[in-house]
């Protein structure tokens, strides 16, 4: 089943901001300003000017071949095309307990709350109050001269209410643009869910890639001591000089010192890994993630590049802040227009607590208001502007954000083409180099060839196949880069249903 988030409330679509939504924007047609409407989605037909089709192949695990599908279904739980119980394990933990997820969790629910806050505006304002005060006054005040004071109680009861009546729409667009950041939270938190499940794939293959060139380290760590002593026998029997027993020497000390650098890489990881699933290092108990336990998928489904400005949680969130950024200019524009008000209330005075809701003791007020702005140095003008201004920038930076998001997806398609080159050269230059030093080491045991021979062939096979490994884990890395950067199918998710 696909994962999700399990901070209550992450990916479900509250009634309350639709109604929001509803109220703010329904009502438009009596508001002032501009009516937002979504940017048309961009005129391009191909993500990299070139038709999708299929990788090469190279023999062997993870060098099938990958076929791009145009418009085919990315599951919410992509990672699971690796078939990785340890992957999909840990992803789970990182979803449950990550402190990032969290934040971004509480941040949705504050602007929700603050959604609350300004909807509130929307409806008329009941208070109630009760009183009760001990007064002493002097009859000079009522025209008594410098007569006695006196001393009274006097208790009060009302219920007053208030209404703007928002006849230009300035508290709607305002509850449109809280509305659209609640928008931009919950696009920040599914951002946050997608590069939470990046991260923890790419380190965990960064970690089975380490993993990998530690052991074909060894294995030729192994393979050279053997080498050595191999020579050093040769030497006493007098076949070999001393200094082929110092180049194998040599040699031997050389590769050693790929160990550490590896072993502190792959440490690295397993820090970063304990990080992302939200636990300290010193309490991890680490995972040998190995790269031959990941399958490469062989089919890569692709959103159609219409459909990737409605999928890209980044650029969701920019059309969110584009969206608020025109609710704030008729905020702005409703300011230079009177603002009205009516107000009421109704209740009780009375000198004694018995005879408080007596008939003959009732007050009661109605009022209407009306606040025409006339003169303010020009800065409800200047305010409009701003927000004018803040509009046309958050639309660049929404254009910029859907280039940015075209440039990564094409990126990606380019390099999982030459990832399969790639690895083909690689695993070319690993056959040759194996046939030569295999040669070599023949030769050099039948004094037809130097040791320097033998030497220059095992360099050249521990760059071949570190470098084989290499290419292995880049196919994995970016067939998940692929998938995060089409938007990671968090909308398949039954979360969003």
């Amino acid at each position: 089943m696909p994962l999700s988030i399990t901070t209550a409330g992450a990916f479900r679509q509250p009634l309350r901001t639709g109604l929001a939504l509803a109220t703010a924007v329904g009502l438009a047609g009596c508001a002032v300003g501009p009516d937002f409407h979504p940017p048309q989605p961009p005129a391009v037909k191909s993500y990299t000017g070139r038709p999708l089709g299929e990788t090469v192949s190279t023999p062997g695990h993870g060098g099938e071949a990958q076929r791009f599908v145009l418009g085919g279904k990315i599951a919410a739980d992509w990672w699971q095309v690796f078939h990785s119980s340890q992957l999909s394990g840990l992803i789970e933990k990182s979803l449950a307990q990550s402190p990032t997820l969290q934040a971004a969790q509480a941040r949705l629910e504050g602007a929700e709350a603050n959604l609350d806050v300004v909807q509130g505006g929307l409806y008329p304002q009941f208070d109630a109050n009760l009183s009760a005060t001990r007064q002493k006054f002097s009859g000079a005040q009522f025209g008594g001269g410098l007569g006695g004071a006196s001393i009274f109680n006097l208790y009060g009861a009302s219920l007053t209410a208030s209404y703007d009546l928002d006849v230009f729409g300035g508290t709607r667009r305002g509850v449109e643009a809280q509305a659209a950041q609640v928008e931009y939270q919950r696009n920040q938190l599914r951002a946050a869910y997608l590069t939470l499940v990046g991260n923890v794939v790419g380190t965990a293959i960064n970690a089975a890639s380490f993993k990998a060139q530690l052991d074909a380290t060894q294995a030729i760590l192994d393979a050279e001591q053997r080498q050595l002593s191999l020579v050093k026998d040769q030497e006493q029997a007098g076949a070999v000089p001393l200094s082929d027993v110092l180049q194998a020497r040599a040699q031997l000390a050389a590769t050693r010192t790929r160990i550490a650098p590896l072993r502190q890489q792959w440490a690295q990881s397993q820090h970063q890994l304990a990080i992302l699933a939200g636990i300290f290092p010193g309490n991890w108990k680490p995972i040998d993630f190995e790269i031959a336990n990941l399958q490469l998928p062989p089919t890569l489904p692709v959103v159609v590049p219409s459909e990737l400005v409605r999928r890209r949680p980044d650029i969701l969130a920019a059309e969110n802040l584009l969206h608020a950024a025109s609710a704030n200019v008729g905020v702005a524009t409703a300011n230079l227009y009177p603002h009205i008000s009516l107000s009421g209330s109704y209740g009780s005075q009375a000198v004694e607590a018995g005879n408080l809701f007596n008939a003959g003791n009732a007050i009661w007020n109605i009022g209407v208001s009306l606040l025409q702005p006339l003169f303010h140095g020009g800065a409800l003008h200047a305010q409009k502007r701003a927000a004018v201004a803040s509009y046309k920038e958050a639309l660049a930076n929404y254009r910029q954000t859907v280039l940015t998001a075209f440039g990564q997806v094409a990126d990606v398609l380019r390099a999982l083409e030459t990832d399969a080159a790639s690895l083909k050269a690689q695993q070319t230059a690993l056959d040759s180099a194996e046939k030569s030093l295999n040669l070599a080491q023949v030769q050099y045991k039948a004094g037809a060839a130097s040791f320097l021979t033998v030497l220059t062939s095992i360099q050249q096979y521990q760059q071949a196949q570190l470098g084989y490994v290499q290419a292995l884990a880049q196919r994995y890395q970016d067939t998940a880069q692929l998938f995060n950067a089409l938007g990671g199918g968090w909308w398949n998710s039954k979360k969003e249903q």
